[in-house]
């Protein structure tokens, strides 16, 4: 497993139908080392901070292997690394494989996995196309992000290690699958998780709670 590239931006203001819009999607790979906060990376910035963003947004990590996907399903667009918003673009990593739980080290960073990434607006507005969002959805193709549990330094070509796995065995894939399908059973399951965090853990249990009575 490797890192790829590592893209950063800060927010800029675009225009999404007809209202200007703040948005901290536009990424571009840089190069050398790069410093890894507890809350994002140098030279990167979240635009709003009510639903990006945060410890448990802290860094948004991408496949690499999905872009040939993409680049079929979107022939007449530009794809560079860092187009989906990504922080880190990685290489043999999958949603259908990391667990919500394992923790990573890349570089002198270590990282653990907390969720996958909900398509909002945004990156409708990035891809000026209403229909992205269902698409990234339905792909199940999602990235995921990652909580910084040890600051430290990065830089495209570093491995990326799995020094530890969450024994609860719930992939990202199954986050996403629970939001779409209500599988009470994942739910439970990812109850149990430490890294889980505090949004999904309310979600879930008042999905539970409605399904009891």
């Amino acid at each position: 497993m490797k890192l790829i590239s590592v893209n950063v931006g800060l927010p800029r203001d675009i225009l999404w139908k007809g209202k200007s819009i703040s948005t901290g999607i536009f990424k571009e790979p840089v190069e050398g080392r790069v410093q890894v906060r507890t809350l994002n990376l140098d030279g990167d910035r979240q635009a709003d901070l009510r639903v990006h963003g945060g410890k448990d947004k802290a860094v948004y990590c991408y496949p690499a292997e999905h872009y040939e996907y993409w680049r079929e399903q979107l022939p007449d667009v530009q794809l560079p690394w860092g187009v989906f918003g990504e922080n880190l673009t990685v290489e043999g990593v999958s949603e259908s494989e990391m667990r919500i739980g394992d923790r990573l080290q890349i570089g002198s960073a270590e990282l653990v996995v907390t969720q996958p990434r909900m398509p909002c607006y945004k990156l409708a507005a990035k891809f000026e196309s209403e229909d992205i969002i269902k698409r990234f959805l339905d792909s199940r193709r999602t990235g995921f992000y990652l909580a910084v549990l040890r600051e430290g330094e990065l830089g495209a070509g570093d491995s990326v290690e799995v020094i530890s796995r969450d024994p609860n065995e719930v992939v990202v894939n199954d986050i996403t699958e629970s939001y779409i399908d209500k599988d009470t059973e994942i739910m439970k399951k990812a109850l149990r998780i430490d890294a889980l965090p505090e949004r999904w853990r309310t979600y879930f249990e008042e999905q539970l709670n409605a399904s009891e009575r």
